[in-house]
C-alpha cells in the first residue's frame, strides 16, 4: 500500500478508512466544519525514535551515518547537542514527555507502567487549546488503549500484548496485508544484540507502516483547527533489522568501535549465549555487527521522515508546523561493556534533540543550542507554540525561549537517574550539563566523573584525580541539593545517602503501581 490519499474521493476515502485500510476513521468522521473560523496557529508535530543515541546524526558529527532528513531539520532549526532524556528507559521517558516533569514529580524514578492519568498531560492541554490531536506507532501506556487524550490513534506496540485482548493496528494490518507471514519471521527479540536483514518485503517492516500512516494523515488532513500529531517509531531499538536496501548500504562501511573505559573491566565477563545480556564483551566483530543492523534501522527512519516533510511541503504546511525530534533514550552498543539502556553513560542518557519552527518566528536557523535540555521540555515548547496556558507546575521549559536567545535564568545543568534495572548494582543518580558529569552509586555510594568536553567517550574516570577534587566537591554538593526534597534515604545527615533497595515510583506517582519488566 503506498498511503496515497490524494487520487481518492471523499466517498472512496471514507469507505477505506472505515475498514481500516487507512486506519483514519477518526479523522475522516471529524471533517472541518466550513462555519469554523480559520486557526492560523502552527500545526506541531512530534517525531519520536525509539533507543536511538545522540552520537548517532550526521549533524552530530557522525561521518558513517546517513540521516539527510534528520539533518535537514537541524540544518533548518536548532540541534540541542546537550538533549538528554532523565530516566533512561522507555517508560519513565515517554511519562516525561506527557507531563513536563521530572523523575520525581511524575512519580517515574525507574522502569514500570505508566500512570493511567496524570493531573496534567500533553494531548488533554493541547485539545483543551482546540488542537486535533492523533498519535501514530508506539506509546507504551497501560493499559495499551488507554491514549492518554489523544483524540486518534493507530498503534504499534512492537509485539507487546500486555493488556487483555489488545492487538496493535500494525499487527491487525500485517495480519490483513500478509494473512500467510510471521512480523516475527527475522527471529531477532526487542531487546536482542544480534542484528540481520529484515527477513520480509519491506514494506510489511514497522518502520515503513509508521511512515506510510504519517504521510496518509498529512495528505489526508482537511480540518480546520491546527493538528499535533506524535509519530512514534518503534525502532531503531532492537531487533536491529533494517529491509535489503538498508542492510547493504552500510555492508562496507567501517563501523565505530565501542568506547571501553578504563574503569570497565568489572562488565566485560557477560554470556554471549543470552542474547538479551545488559552487559559482556561479545567482541569488536559482534559490536560493529549489532551497529550495523542499528545504523540500517536508523537510515530506513529517515527516510520516513524525508518522506513525511515532503507530504507536509506538498500540503503548503512546512513553514507553518512546529517540528520536534526526540527519543526516549539511546543504546549503549557495548559502550564500556555495555548492552541497551538504563545507565547513565552518554551512549544511554544521551538522545537526538532537534526543532524547527515555523516561518512566522523569526529565528537564527542552523544553530547548535548549548543549554542542556531534556524530553520534558516538549510539553512547554508545544504549549508556547500553541498559545495555550501553562499551568506554572511544570518543571520542563520552552524550547522556543532558547531559540529566541532568552537564555537567562535556564537551568545550568541537568538531572539523570534509574533505580534498579537488571542487577542491583545498576542503580544511579547523576547530574551534567554536558561538559561534566556526576555520578553516584545508589547501590554503594561510589562515584564517577567525567569531563565530557576533553573526553566524551567517558574513557577516565576522574573522581579520584586530586586535579579535578574541587570540581567532584562542587558537583556533589549539588546533587545533595537536587535530592533535598526526597530526604532520607536519598540524603542523610546532609550528605548522600547508599540507598541499594528498589523503589521504582516515588510518593508523587498518582494512581496504582505495576513493576514491568524491561
Amino acid at each position: 500500500m503506498t498511503g496515497d490519499t490524494t487520487s481518492l474521493n471523499r466517498r472512496e476515502f471514507c469507505k477505506l478508512a472505515a475498514a481500516g485500510t487507512l486506519g483514519l476513521a477518526a479523522l475522516a468522521s471529524r471533517e472541518s466544519d466550513a462555519a469554523d473560523a480559520a486557526d492560523t496557529r502552527p500545526n506541531i508535530l512530534l517525531l519520536m525514535t525509539d533507543q536511538h543515541r545522540g552520537d548517532c546524526l550526521g549533524c552530530d558529527g557522525n561521518k558513517i551515518i546517513k540521516t539527510p532528513n534528520l539533518d535537514r531539520i537541524a540544518h533548518e532549526g536548532a540541534h540541542f547537542v546537550h538533549g538528554y532524556s532523565s530516566t533512561p528507559t522507555c517508560t519513565p521517558a515517554r511519562a516525561a514527555l506527557l507531563t513536563g516533569l521530572s523523575p520525581w514529580h511524575h512519580g517515574m524514578i525507574g522502569y514500570g507502567g505508566i500512570a493511567k492519568k496524570y493531573p496534567f498531560e500533553l494531548p488533554k492541554a493541547l485539545n483543551d487549546a482546540g488542537y486535533y490531536t492523533f498519535v501514530i506507532g508506539k506509546c507504551h501506556y497501560s493499559p495499551q488503549r488507554n491514549l492518554h487524550g489523544f483524540q486518534g490513534g493507530l498503534l504499534d506496540e512492537s509485539g507487546r500484548n500486555q493488556t487483555p485482548g489488545f492487538v496493535s493496528d500494525y499487527h491487525k494490518w500485517f495480519k490483513e496485508k500478509a494473512p500467510t507471514l510471521n512480523p516475527d519471521a527475522t527471529a531477532i527479540g526487542w531487546n536482542d544484540y544480534r542484528s540481520r536483514q529484515y527477513a520480509l518485503p519491506e514494506e510489511l517492516h514497522p518502520t515503513r507502516w509508521t511512515g506510510d500512516r504519517a504521510v496518509e494523515f498529512i495528505e489526508g488532513y482537511k480540518k480546520s483547527e491546527p493538528f499535533m500529531l506524535k509519530v512514534s517509531f518503534a525502532r531503531p531499538h532492537s531487533p536491529y533489522d533494517p529491509p535489503k536496501r538498508f542492510w547493504e548500504m552500510y555492508k562496507d562501511e567501517e563501523m565505530p568501535a565501542p568506547h571501553i573505559g578504563k574503569w570497565a573491566k568489572p562488565f566485560a565477563k557477560g554470556d554471549p549465549k543470552n542474547f538479551n545480556s545488559w552487559h559482556g564483551d561479545f567482541g569488536l566483530a559482534q559490536a560493529k555487527k549489532s551497529k550495523h543492523g542499528y545504523y540500517g534501522n536508523i537510515t530506513f527512519i529517515d527516510e520516513q521522515v524525508g518522506r513525511i516533510l515532503k507530504a507536509l511541503e506538498e500540503k503548503g504546511q512546512l513553514d507553518n508546523t512546529l517540528i520536534v525530534v526526540i527519543a526516549d533514550h539511546g543504546d549503549m552498543m557495548m559502550d564500556h561493556y555495555h548492552w541497551r539502556k538504563s545507565y547513565p553513560y552518554e551512549g544511554s542518557v544521551r538522545i537526538p534533540f532537534l526543532m524547527r519552527w515555523p516561518k512566522s518566528l523569526k529565528a537564527k536557523r542552523g544553530v547548535k543550542i548549548e543549554q542542556p535540555v531534556e524530553i520534558r521540555d516538549v510539553l512547554p515548547t508545544f504549549l508556547d507554540a500553541a498559545d495555550a496556558k501553562n499551568p506554572g507546575t511544570l518543571d520542563g521549559k520552552s524550547l522556543l525561549d532558547l531559540v529566541r536567545g532568552r537564555t537567562e535564568g535556564w537551568r545550568e545543568y541537568i538531572d539523570l537517574e534509574h533505580d534498579v534495572c537488571y542487577a542491583p548494582e545498576n542503580h544511579w543518580n547523576a547530574l551534567t550539563d554536558g561538559h561534566i558529569k556526576y555520578i553516584f552509586s545508589a547501590f554503594d555510594g561510589s562515584q564517577q566523573l567525567f569531563d565530557l568536553d576533553k573526553d566524551p567517550g567517558e574513557i577516565n574516570d576522574l573522581s579520584a584525580n586530586k586535579g579535578y577534587a574541587t570540581t567532584l566537591k562542587l558537583w556533589r554538593r549539588r546533587m545533595v541539593q537536587h535530592l533535598s526534597e526526597r530526604g532520607d534515604p536519598f540524603v542523610v545527615g546532609g550528605d548522600l545517602g547508599v540507598h541499594p533497595k528498589k523503589m521504582i515510583y516515588s510518593p508523587l506517582f498518582p494512581g496504582p503501581k505495576e513493576d514491568e519488566q524491561t
